[in-house]
């Protein structure tokens, strides 16, 4: 299906809303039904709105769009839209776990993640497995008999460790075992999950879907038989379902998605070349880097490696870390990533200063998110922000 229909015509039909180019905001809780028959039919299956909508914590007509939109994104039949990115992992593991089962997850996920396996599961008897999961023999080795959900972040958030996800996909099916993965840091533009086999796609939409920081969302493609199974058990029971206004939001994004993508993608190339130059940068790590562990991987599953780039410097002493953080002046100090600004978040700021140690390298890293700002720009405050700490 063709990106630029999937983005501006799928899913829309303006003849409904008075020709309007934007999709109205359907900011209604509940919906009438002309019949008893009708009533019946939508309390039996509220799962299918092609037959009508009947309460919006279930389906919505603004929040169907973008359910229509994602879906497509992926290569996926079908999708379900949370809140947040949390939310739609959390629903996502719970529809496919039960008290017993096992779990293999790739090692330091997303911090929200990691408490939903931790905490909140293992206080139902579900137990869970973390590895590095760089190599298939990894998840081989980890399966158990109880076995059910392998949990993939593909790269991951920091270091950017990638999976092999065919192999994965391919074993996994033998067993019979659900794989999850969280793509949000490619997005389906830049690599396609559910063609190399994965059963579910979660991303968070509150980064680059959203693209302008102002709205949180989450997102699970997959099989429409999956999707309804999450849907009739966690999504409603949980309540996590995006509201219209999100939705929205969320489809104002997807407008610009390539276009900003592709930005970010040029903008962080440069500023990578500049910073492997520079005597001040001790370390580099980026997957489409030579010096990546995973260059050919990251090669053969994704597009391109996007905006997170995470560097070392020469100078290890904290003080030095944050003088550098905070002279920066293009870069804003905060989490996330994926909209219109550039950020940066330095590892000690997670860590106590008096445990901070100066020969530990991840104490030492810091993660630079690139935004649209222009690339020489940011590259000029890096440099300033660099000649201070020499």
């Amino acid at each position: 299906m063709d990106l630029s229909y999937i983005i501006n015509e799928l899913g829309e039909d303006r003849d409904k809303y008075f020709n309007a180019v934007s999709p109205p905001i359907m900011q209604a809780s509940n919906f009438k039904l002309n019949t008893v028959d009708d009533l019946s039919k939508a309390f039996a299956d509220e799962f299918d709105s092609e037959q009508g909508y009947l309460y919006s914590r279930g389906h919505n007509p603004t929040v169907d769009i973008l359910r229509k939109k994602l879906a497509a994104l992926d290569g996926a039949e079908d999708c379900l839209v949370f809140n947040n990115g949390a939310a739609a992992t959390t629903a996502a593991v719970m529809a496919n776990v039960k008290a017993g089962d096992h779990v293999v997850c790739v090692a330091h996920p997303y911090t929200w993640t990691k408490k939903l396996f931790d905490v909140l599961l293992s206080k139902f008897n579900v137990s869970c497995t973390y590895i590095k999961g760089t190599e298939l023999q990894d998840w081989k080795d980890a399966t158990k008999e109880q076995t059910v959900l392998f949990y993939l972040e593909s790269p991951n958030s920091w270091t950017y460790e990638l999976q092999p996800l065919k192999e994965i996909a391919q074993f996994a099916k033998q067993k019979n075992i659900i794989t999850v993965i969280d793509n949000t840091y490619c997005t389906p533009l830049y690599q396609n999950v559910i063609e190399l086999g994965i059963d579910i796609a979660m991303q968070t939409c509150t980064k680059y879907i959203s693209g302008h920081s102002d709205t949180l969302g989450g997102v699970l493609c997959g099989s429409k038989t999956m999707m309804r199974k999450i849907f009739e058990s966690e999504y409603l029971t949980l309540g996590n379902g995006i509201q219209p206004f999100s939705a929205w939001l969320l489809l104002r994004g997807l407008r610009t998605l390539p276009m900003r993508l592709q930005r970010v993608n040029e903008s962080t190339k440069k500023i990578v070349e500049f910073l492997d130059g520079h005597p001040g940068v001790e370390k580099i790590i980026f997957p489409f880097h030579p010096s990546f562990p995973q260059f050919e991987l990251a090669k053969q599953q994704m597009k391109s490696a996007m905006g997170l780039v995470t560097i070392v410097l020469k100078n290890p002493h904290r003080d030095a870390i944050v003088k550098f953080t905070e002279s920066l002046k293009a870069f804003l100090i905060a989490v996330s990533w994926g909209g219109h600004e550039s950020l940066i978040i330095p590892r000690c700021a997670g860590i106590k200063k008096e445990r901070y140690d100066p020969a530990n390298e991840i104490h030492r890293q810091i993660r630079l998110y690139i935004g649209l700002e222009d690339a020489d720009y940011l590259i000029k405050d890096l440099d300033d922000a660099l000649k201070l700490i020499e």
